[in-house]
Parts: structure tokens; sequence; C-alpha cells
């Protein structure tokens, strides 16, 4: 009974399910919005044939759920893993839709994914399967369309592949069809290292509004991929203390603050932080309970469930991954008073440089760093605001109140807009 019961809440969609229908109702939503926003407008399944190296013929299952086109394009990443479900892919473009309302920038949300092992792949392999993909997705994508982007296991590279395999099919040259490009491609300075720049700008909001200071605020990030060592690096570098780091295999812990920089240069020489001499080695699941300012699950989803929430005794939750956190726990956290900055609301620094890099591919003039930056920083702010504000007046958790904000904003552009039938 357990196990159904935790396989219940670990289910991403349930989750998502959940929270959507807790800040429907707070809001007196209007039923037949509320059925509108509860579901995907399209989810494709496309089946891949792909010609492997050895020479036999390999048919990969994938995925692409627009959930909303409501206030422009739908925009999402593409994941590429052996465990990806069309639940969980449902459920990140429903997240994303409910991401972009929240900073107020003009996307729908989607997600794609790929179900395949590409750490067993060769690069050749690779760059078939996603040329096959876009191809697969040729009508259903495009600039006005729905605008696929980097996630889990997928990176510039990918996108050059999409973005190619898009113009072929178009006959022109079409960079605004993804984004997360290489930069001489029609990427965008700052992209990369937009997600945890935006989990630095949040935590920095919220550590002034707990009375912190930066020089004594202990942080613990879970994940050194793209968001947690950008959000490790940059969070150093502005004078926070990361005191622990959690990846696959295990974590580090020194209670005077790991060197990150020392720590990245380790990581990029021998593929791996373990083995690192300047922290000790620490059970991963331990260093979520470690006593700390700042927790920031930036892995995968699921990691703070009601089995561990308890036991977790930050003061300030930032979810750097998607749904890294069940709704179960949210319950459990908001006894325990922890100031959660939910998902949709700390890692959306990611799709707010991929709307400038829209922009900027469609302008066709490119913005220096220092500009991305800035308006990222306004931004991230200003969403942070209205999410604080929103959860004081509604007497609600700021995870709620985020969503109330976000199905507020969608479901008045719906209004306005009617129901074509």
């Amino acid at each position: 009974m357990r196990t159904v019961a935790m396989e219940q809440e670990t289910n991403p969609w349930e989750s998502q399910a959940a929270r959507f229908d807790l800040a429907a109702q707070k809001l007196n939503l209007d039923e037949g919005l509320w059925k509108v926003l509860r579901y995907p407008n399209r989810e494709i399944i496309v089946h891949i044939p792909v010609a492997m190296d050895n020479g036999t013929l390999e048919v990969f299952t994938g995925f692409r759920v627009q959930h909303s086109i409501a206030r422009g394009p739908a925009k999402g990443g593409i994941r590429y893993a052996p465990d990806v479900t069309l639940d969980e892919v449902r459920a990140l473009a429903s997240w994303m839709t409910w991401k972009c309302a929240v900073v107020n920038i003009p996307f729908g949300g989607a997600k794609g994914g790929i179900i395949c092992d590409p750490h067993k792949m060769s690069m050749g392999e690779l760059e078939r399967m996603t040329r096959r993909y876009t191809a697969e997705l040729v009508e259903f994508i495009g600039p006005e369309k729905d605008v696929p982007a980097p996630d889990v296991n997928t990176n510039e590279q990918i996108m050059a592949w999409m973005m190619d395999t898009y113009s072929m099919h178009m006959r022109q040259t079409v960079t605004a069809v993804v984004t997360g490009k290489p930069i001489n491609i029609g990427g965008s300075r700052g992209r990369r290292e937009a997600t945890g720049r935006g989990v630095l700008i949040v935590c920095d909001e919220a550590i002034r509004k707990l009375g912190l200071n930066r020089d004594e605020t202990r942080v613990v990030v879970q994940g050194f991929g793209n968001v947690g060592s950008n959000a490790a690096r940059l969070m150093a570098e502005a004078g926070y203390k990361i005191i622990g780091l959690i990846e696959v295999g295990g974590g580090l812990y020194n209670q005077r603050g790991i060197d990150i920089e020392a720590l990245w240069q380790y990581r990029q020489k021998n593929g791996t932080i373990h083995g690192f001499p300047d922290a000790e080695k620490y059970a991963g699941e331990d260093l979520l309970l470690a006593d700390c300012e700042i927790l920031i699950p930036a892995a995968t989803e699921n990691q703070i469930t009601s089995r561990n929430a308890d036991g977790v005794k930050c003061r300030i939750l930032a979810e750097g991954a998607n749904g890294p956190t069940t709704a179960a726990a949210d319950e459990i956290l908001a006894d325990k008073r922890v100031f959660v900055i939910p998902d949709i609301l700390a890692n959306a620094g990611g799709v707010t440089t991929s709307y400038f890099e829209w922009v900027q591919d469609r302008q066709g003039y490119f913005w220096k760093e220092s500009v991305v930056n800035e308006q990222l920083e306004h931004i991230m702010k200003a969403a942070f605001e209205d999410v604080v504000h929103y959860s004081e007046t509604h007497n609600v958790n700021n995870r709620i109140a985020a969503y109330m904000l976000a199905i507020d904003r969608v479901a008045y552009t719906i209004r306005q807009r009617g129901i074509y039938a």
C-alpha cells in the first residue's frame, strides 16, 4: 500500500495536477477554464527508426506535448533519458506554461523527450536520432508555433542539429526555431549560465527578505550539471558559502566552504567531483538534510518527499530542478516554515534568457552579455516580488501563490481571446 502511495506521490503529472487543482480552487476559477487549463492542447508520440553504428535498425519512442499556446508560441526543453514517460513530459509541459506566465513572458508551455540512453550512443547515432525526431515534428514546431530548447542530456550541439534539420525542410536558415544554440549560429550570450544566475537572483531576494547576509549563508547544492554548477559558481563568487555538493554516487562536504572554482577545474580534468581533495566524502541523502540556510535541489524530480521532508533543516529551499519537491512534502515544509522558492520561479532564468535569444534571432540583432544579465535580473526580481505579494495577499505558501498568479494570467488571456468554436 505504501509503495502505491509513494508512486502516486512521485508521479510528476499527479503532483502538478494536485497543485493546479488547489490553486484553481483558491482562485475560484470557472469550471470550464479549469478543464481547458488542466489538460494539454496536443500530445504527439513518434516512433523514430535510427540506423545504429553496428548496422542494426533501432526504433526509439519520442514525445512532444504542447500544453498551452494562449499567451504565445509553446516553449520547452527536450530531454533524452531511458526513463522518459508521457506523464513526465505532460507535467513538464504544464510547468512550462506556468513558468512562462510567472515571469510574464509571451510563451505557452511545451516539453519533449525521447526514451533512450544517450550515454550508450555515439555522436553519429545521436545526430541521426535527433534529425529524424525533428523531421517528424516539423509541422508542429517553428518560431511562431513551438520553440524547443535543451534539457536533461541535451545541449547546444543537439539544438544545432535540430535547427539545421528544420532549416533544411524550410529551405532557409531559421535560427529562431530553437533556443540554447551555440553563440555563432544565433545563440544568446549569457544563456548557458542563465538558469544558475536566476537561482542566485531569487536567493539574493529571499535572504534580503529574511534578513540574512551572503557571507553568513551556508548553501548545499544537489547536482553539478548546468544549473547546479553555474548556481554554485555564481553564488560562491557573490560571497555565499557553499558547504555541500551532491552528485550521482555521493556528495562532498566542507563546513568552512568548498572552493568551487578549484572543484570546477578538478571536474573538467577528471570528469567527476569524486576524489576532490579539499572536501570530505558524504552520503548524498544525508547532505540533503544538512544544517544550512539554503538548499538548492538542481538535479531531478522527487528529491524532497514525505519520507525526508521532516528532516530538511534549510531556511530557504530554492528549486533549481523541475519538480524536486512532491506535493505531500510541501505541506510538511510549510509546517516547518521553510521559505520555498518554487521551481516555476527559481529556475525560470533559463526560459527567460531563451526568450531573449528568440527575440534576438527574430531581430537579427544580438545583445551584449551585460544587457542580457541586466534584463534577466529585472524580470526575475519582478516575478519574485509578484509571487511573494500574492502569497501574502492570499495567505498561501509561495508555490500555490506562483501557481495562482500563473493560472490567473493564462485564464485572463483565454477569457480575452474567447474560445474558437
